[in-house]
């Protein structure tokens, strides 16, 4: 049975339960233990443990928790290892990423996704259908979803890893380190958030996120950025162009700051090199951006000297404000900017 395949009632006719949820979604039933799959792959315990570990499950002991599928995915990158394409440690590493990952997706999924359930329920009861239900719907959706989604998941993996890889050959191109890069880092951050969240409904609080983010992830894409994460009321960008980044700043301010609807945001910007390991950035410039964001008034970006230096004289005017001390940095002279 694959994941789109409907999931058929029981033998009196018993309505469809979570457990059928499950099944739908992974296609199989769980008929296998930790032992049984160390037994089909040829793999030892330790190792099991420590990939499925890294994908971020629990382990099951002697329960039957596992399917085929599970058994196969661990065979494939066990069989790379064993090929000598990688080593055990990376092959770890790759799997940690794809879970955190793929665990994030799925929570916003099905966060995003729970309304429409509600809706699809609501529907079927107006019209009669007293049985489907929350769980019927939610099985209905999964059927008509799954594999639409998953052929997207796959294009997007592609084209990013495409980008991915341009990135690095134009760093191989100037022989500089692959994993240490000069970026110009940004910090977004909404103002007095946890004073704001008090006093909200909690579906209101995860729509104001929800909305940060979104509004602040298109004009990253826009101007040639990239989200490194969004940490609720906070997000980090990065960009190779301080320009850029100062753009970015600058349209985040617009959609976000100036409207009238959406709380007012900070911005931070520092430039410098950074390591670039697992989909995220760190450094000294990583950690300036955000805690610039204490320095800037609302609506504001403030900059460090090195992208003070880095912005065209002719663009741009800065400013050095009075030197304060900044946690982990000493005494810094942050710099207020603006387009001349």
């Amino acid at each position: 049975m694959t994941g789109s395949d409907p999931v058929e009632d029981g033998p009196a006719g018993d309505l469809p339960g979570p457990d059928d949820l499950e099944r739908a979604i992974l296609g199989q039933t769980p008929a296998f233990n930790a032992q049984d799959v160390v037994e089909r792959t040829g793999v030892t315990i330790d190792e099991a443990r420590r990939l499925w570990r890294a994908l971020g499950f629990p382990e099951h002991g002697l329960e039957a928790a596992y399917t085929d599928a599970d058994t196969e995915a661990l065979a494939t990158l066990v069989g790379v290892v064993r090929s000598g394409m990688i080593d055990f440690d990376l092959g770890v590493n790759l799997t940690r990423a794809v879970g955190q990952t793929m665990a994030r997706l799925a929570d916003w999924e099905v966060s995003t996704l729970l309304h429409r359930v509600d809706e699809m329920a609501d529907d079927a009861a107006s019209g009669g259908d007293t049985e489907a239900g929350r769980t019927g719907s939610a099985l209905r959706l999964i059927g008509e979803m799954n594999g639409p989604f998953e052929d997207l998941l796959i294009y997007v993996w592609r084209r990013h890893l495409a980008a991915a890889v341009a990135r690095v050959e134009a760093l191989r191109a100037n022989e500089d380190d692959l994993n240490t890069v000069p970026l110009t880092v940004g910090f977004a951050d909404i103002v007095s958030f946890t004073a704001l969240s008090n006093t909200l409904a909690e579906d209101r609080i995860g729509d104001l996120v929800e909305l940060f983010e979104s509004r602040c992830a298109d004009v990253v894409a826009t101007q040639r950025g990239r989200v490194i994460k969004s940490i609720g009321d906070s997000v980090l960008f990065v960009s190779d162009d301080p320009v850029g980044a100062y753009a970015i700043a600058e349209g985040i301010i617009n959609v976000v700051g100036r409207d009238p609807r959406m709380p007012d945001v900070r911005l931070g910007l520092a430039s410098g090199s950074v390591v670039m390991r697992l989909g995220d950035v760190f450094g000294p410039p990583v950690n300036l951006a955000a805690r610039l964001t204490a320095v800037a008034r609302r609506n504001r970006i403030i900059i460090d000297a090195a992208t003070a230096q880095l912005l065209p004289a002719d663009q741009f005017e800065t400013r050095r404000l009075p030197a304060r001390p900044v946690r982990g940095f000493g005494i810094v002279e942050p710099v207020a900017v603006r387009r001349t």
